[in-house]
């Protein structure tokens, strides 16, 4: 088999999807892998245990994102296991690990920078702290790097998308100011964009950084992207637990990627979102929206 500029790996989940409708990436060999795709054209086969298809650059999609501890506790055995695979694999140089912002927790008001230490971060997000240093300690030595992405909520792939997808109502908080929750997003498309960027750093010899917060460069009001995308919605009283603001510094990024400020607004992320919505459905990220009265 030819070697792949970029494999992707759990390219057939909810991001994977979303992410594939904006991929159109000329020049940059990739291929993708998934449980349901089998023997489409582009696609490849792997499961843990196995060695990797070639390839120079490998994306990890693939990982548990709810479910009970047990279910969650496949997040670091599956990252130790790419981990080794890679390591063994002739040619890969670079590891992009699809990480999340839930593994901060609640952000200070400065929002979380890739050096912000987590504050009581979810089930969900400690499983995937526990798959980054678990793919860290694996990758310590000589071979691949790994950059872990700490990505925002993928519109479309977060609790508002897959609800949206099942034509579920959906209720904001509203707190004490009368505002609702404010979030750090990523549209597929620029999850897409970074992605692309990032392999073609890689691939050019270039070492990326150890940890990367994904998203635009301003939090968006959930509200704000609900009236975007033409939704309706309900508000409901915040409960004591509500987070009014998850949201994450994304300077690094922009060294690395130039932003795209329209399509970082909330009209842009919902467009996104939008010409994606025939490919993929979403799970959720963190709280901020429910189901409406």
């Amino acid at each position: 088999m030819e070697r792949a500029d970029i494999l992707v790996l759990g390219a057939s989940g909810k991001v994977g999807r979303l992410m594939r409708a904006h991929w159109g990436a000329p020049g940059l060999a990739t291929r993708w892998q998934g449980r349901r795709m089998g023997d489409a054209p582009g696609w490849v086969a792997w499961a843990p245990g196995q060695p990797l298809p070639p390839a120079r650059v490998v994306l990890v999609l693939a990982g548990v994102t709810s479910g009970p501890p047990e279910a969650l506790a496949e997040n670091p055995r599956l990252g130790r296991a790419i981990a080794r695979a890679a390591a063994a694999a002739d040619g890969v140089g670079t590891i992009l690990l699809a990480s999340t912002m839930a593994l901060y927790g609640r952000t200070p008001p400065g929002d979380a920078t890739e050096d912000t230490a987590p504050d009581r971060p979810n089930p969900y997000g400690r499983s995937k702290l526990e798959m980054e240093q678990a793919m860290a300690a694996e990758l310590s030595g000589p071979g691949p790097q790994l950059c872990a992405l700490r990505i925002g909520n993928v519109a479309g792939a977060d609790l508002l998308g897959d609800r949206v997808a099942q034509g579920l109502p959906i209720a904001l908080d509203r707190f004490a100011d009368g505002a609702g929750p404010v979030r750090s997003y990523a549209g597929p498309g620029l999850l897409a964009r970074v992605v692309q960027a990032l392999a073609r750093r890689a691939l050019a010899g270039e070492r990326l950084p150890a940890v990367l917060n994904v998203a635009g460069q301003h939090p968006l009001a959930m509200a704000d992207l609900m009236q975007a995308a033409g939704l309706g919605f309900a508000w409901t009283t915040a409960g004591a637990a509500a987070v009014p603001r998850i949201a994450m510094n994304c300077a690094r990024l922009a060294a690395l990627v130039p932003p795209v400020p329209q399509a970082e607004t909330a009209a842009g992320v919902a467009a996104e979102w939008r010409a994606a919505a025939g490919a993929g459905t979403g799970a959720g990220t963190d709280a901020g929206a429910k189901a409406a009265p």
